[in-house]
């Protein structure tokens, strides 16, 4: 591919996303509605920086922007990963079985590109707590008057854990370590707990700010 999606155009996205092709699929769009979370907190902190009302909070606001902006170039790399990944598991499939070696050595990178393919979603939906963090602080402290797309950042980031743990959990039921699946899954299902928490705490707040 001679350049990712996130370089393309948004329709030529959802253009491709809405064939038959397996990608882009469910893992890119985590990553993608992660990064849209992540810009927004972008957006907060670039409202709420030089204005006088929030001078005392500027040195946060300089931090949330950063790490921000380091999450979201992180979700949009993921963004294609997620697609490499799917296509390294893929050419496993289709290498040859026909004798006792060959179906080992298939075997060997089936397994080694499904836990590629398990870990990509895992990294998304890390990625997606980090979002569903710094949204918490963007509402906390960020303009008021831009409170509502702290609320729309922390619901893409549950929008964009819950799709990667489905992606782990497909990926898992394929996978012959076990110790790795009950070790992936079980952080999965912890970052999910985690950001529906943060989802609750900041969309109260945000609901509370908006009056």
């Amino acid at each position: 591919m001679s350049k990712s999606y996130v370089e393309g155009s948004i329709k030529g996205f959802l253009d491709k996303l809405a064939t038959s092709s397996p990608e882009p699929g469910g893992g890119s769009v985590a990553a993608l509605a992660g990064a849209l979370g992540a810009g927004l907190v972008s957006m907060v902190a670039n409202l709420t920086l030089g204005k006088e009302k929030y001078a005392d909070v500027e040195d946060r606001v300089q931090l949330l922007l950063a790490e921000a902006e380091e999450v979201r170039a992180f979700l949009q790399d993921l963004v294609q990963s997620d697609t490499e990944a799917y296509a390294a598991v893929s050419a496993a499939m289709k290498l040859p079985r026909a004798t006792e070696d060959q179906k080992a050595e298939r075997d060997r990178k089936m397994q080694e590109s499904l836990k590629e393919a398990a870990n990509v979603p895992l990294a998304i939906g890390e990625q997606s707590l980090r979002v569903a963090q710094l949204s918490l602080t963007a509402a906390q402290i960020g303009n008021v008057n831009a409170v509502s797309d702290a609320g729309v950042a922390v619901l893409l980031a549950d929008a964009a854990a819950e799709s990667a743990a489905l992606n782990v959990k497909i990926n898992v039921g394929y996978i012959s370590d076990q110790e790795y699946n009950q070790v992936s899954w079980a952080r999965m299902q912890a970052i999910m707990d985690e950001v529906w928490q943060l989802r609750q705490k900041v969309l109260r707040l945000t609901y509370e700010k908006l009056g």
